[in-house]
């Protein structure tokens, strides 16, 4: 009996354990931290491999700086669901998140995350003032330009959000070129353009659930086809953008070509698609997709120039 309780107690406490973490890893937006640590490392690897700089002699800076992006990123995304505790619990996909059931303390939130923010700052000025500075543009920018401000009155608070967004690839590449070369804009100006019809696909599957919390996105306001004319314009404007980075040579620009001529394939399918919500969760996935590859490929291509 006494082996039986000693038993119980211990998968409780695992249970407990790792419930705990579940909710951390929920709170912090792990998906997104992880997501964007791939463009802070891509902006930081292109700077090294373009300016000829040596990667295994700075390694101080690569753990600074993925390091400091992962806190300030994490903190970010715990102040964003602190703001929205009280709109999430309308929404299906984030009812369940622990500043909503109650499960963090919301001040203890509130300590966490400028925490993070301010101990991931720190690693970040260690590496370039550039760096820090432009943390802090993107911590404020995604806190207070989308969060607090565009996301609940704007129909443009999508694009708006897009700058933070945009901001991981540039940390990356300061830390190593403070100046920023035109590579870093280059992809600065991809990761900008890339968001609206990534996130316009994610609205029009949550176009309900966004119209009951009285969040304005494009298809709640505009209707889904406006929400399309505007997703097809996002993705034309990403052709022009690898001839920014002709540095990595043809194979680079014909792959990113072949990827946006996709792209513009599917957006322009939609407008003759009967399942719009179908439609909408295949240019999710393949933004998704788009992303990880063209990043990826990137790095790739830098070895070889």
């Amino acid at each position: 009996m006494t082996n039986g309780r000693i038993v119980s107690t211990s998968v409780q406490t695992e249970v407990e354990t790792n419930s705990v973490l579940k909710d951390f890893l929920a709170l912090i937006k792990i998906g997104i931290v992880n997501s964007n640590l791939i463009t802070v490392f891509t902006g930081l690897f292109l700077a090294f491999q373009l300016t000829g700089k040596s990667f295994v002699q700075h390694i101080d800076i690569l753990v600074f700086t993925l390091g400091g992006s992962a806190l300030i990123l994490a903190g970010s995304a715990a102040l964003n669901n602190l703001i929205d505790r009280d709109i999430d619990p309308i929404m299906t996909r984030t009812k369940s998140r622990p500043t909503v059931t109650g499960r963090f303390n919301a001040s203890a939130v509130l300590i966490l995350a400028l925490t993070f923010v301010v101990v991931g700052e720190v690693l970040l000025f260690l590496t370039s003032t550039a760096a820090g500075v432009w943390g802090l543009i993107g911590v404020f920018s995604y806190v207070v330009l989308y969060s607090m401000w565009s996301k609940r009155k704007h129909v443009s608070n999508t694009v708006v959000g897009s700058i933070s967004g945009a901001i991981p690839p540039l940390i990356g590449w300061a830390a190593v070129e403070p100046s920023l070369g035109a590579g870093a804009w280059a992809l600065f100006l991809i990761m900008f353009i890339w968001q609206p019809p990534h996130f316009y696909a994610l609205a029009m599957r949550r176009t309900e659930e966004y119209r009951a919390a009285n969040i304005p996105m494009l298809p709640v306001v505009k209707g889904f086809a406006r929400t399309k004319k505007s997703m097809l314009g996002w993705v034309l404007l990403l052709f022009p953008l690898p001839f920014l980075l002709s540095d990595l040579g043809i194979g680079f620009i014909i792959l990113a070509t072949v990827l946006n001529a996709g792209w513009l394939y599917l957006a322009l399918k939609g407008f003759k698609v009967k399942e719009d919500l179908k439609w909408a969760t295949s240019m999710f996935i393949y933004s998704l997709n788009y992303m990880t590859i063209l990043f990826v490929a990137m790095i790739i291509f830098s070895i070889f120039i």
